[in-house]
Formats: structure tokens, sequence, C-alpha cells
């Protein structure tokens, strides 16, 4: 949660250090409204009045979800794993969110990543092309951490602050 007179650190402050280096279709969900609840957790962490976010497409396969994100003029593909009732942020990448082998190291087999990637390009045509393309923009990946964090990269704490 976000306190006040405190602003929210945005995922493009949060990630700049990567992006600057340089995302309910599949399965049966378990419940109702995963993709909804997906965008909330994300919007609650990353969207501010001054930076807006868009969480789109979501996609879902068992506790594997997919989420195209942009913010600004940057974008990328978030994944999240849900333990028990709760969704996780996992990682933040780009394109490599769209390769099955990268999914196959979160628990689906072959067959599930190959069927979440393709749901996951699907979602994605009936997007804005130049939304689509944002997704691309991110470069390499990022771990996030329980707080919904990621760890220095390149000198950049997770507030995307030079700390050297």
């Amino acid at each position: 949660q976000h306190e006040k007179g405190k602003p929210m650190k945005t995922l493009t402050t949060m990630l700049s250090a990567t992006a600057l280096a340089v995302p309910l279709l599949a399965g049966t969900p378990a419940f109702a409204n995963d993709a909804g609840t997906i965008r909330h957790l994300m919007m609650a962490q990353f969207d501010t009045s001054e930076s807006r976010l868009t969480v789109e497409p979501v996609t879902v396969h068992r506790n594997i979800a997919v989420a195209g994100w942009a913010q600004g003029d940057v974008g990328g593909r978030a994944l999240l794993r849900r333990l028990g009732s709760e969704w996780r942020l996992v990682l933040c990448s780009g394109d490599t969110l769209k390769e099955a082998k990268l999914l196959q190291q979160f628990g689906l087999n072959a067959e599930e990543a190959e069927r979440l990637v393709n749901a996951v390009v699907d979602a994605e045509t009936k997007l804005d092309p130049a939304l689509v393309a944002k997704f691309s923009t991110f470069d390499g990946i990022v771990m996030i951490n329980k707080g919904g964090h990621h760890p220095p990269v390149g000198g950049y704490g997770h507030d995307g602050k030079n700390k050297s």
C-alpha cells in the first residue's frame, strides 16, 4: 500500500536500469477473476497519476500468468505465479516471455508452455500494434523479490537511482 504524501515507485523507475540497457485465455482458472487480480496487483504497486500504467493482456494458465505492461515509452511482460490464493510477480522481461523454454522453468510442461505462449501471442494480436511493440523494449530478465522489487542492477537499486 501507498502511504499519503509518499510517491509510489513506478515500474519504469524501478526497472529503468534494465530498460535503458537496451508484459485470461489459456487453461481453466482456479479463481474467478485472476486477470483482474493481477491487474490490481500491478496497478497498486506501479501506477501513478504522473506515469500511468497499462496492464494488458493478462494470460493465465493454471498458476502461471504472463501480463503485458506499458508505462510511458517503455513496456515489457511480467511473469506471475499464484501461491495459494495470492498472485506474486516473479520476473519482468520482454520477448523472452514468449519462449516456451523459459515458461517450462516455472513448472509448465512443454505442451502447457507452448499453449501459454500461443495464448499470449493471440491475445496480443488483438491490441494496438504500438502497445505490443513496447513489450519488446524490455531487454533481459529481471527477477522480482517477495517485496515486489528487483535487486540492484548495474549500480541501480530498486528505486532506479544510481547508488554509485
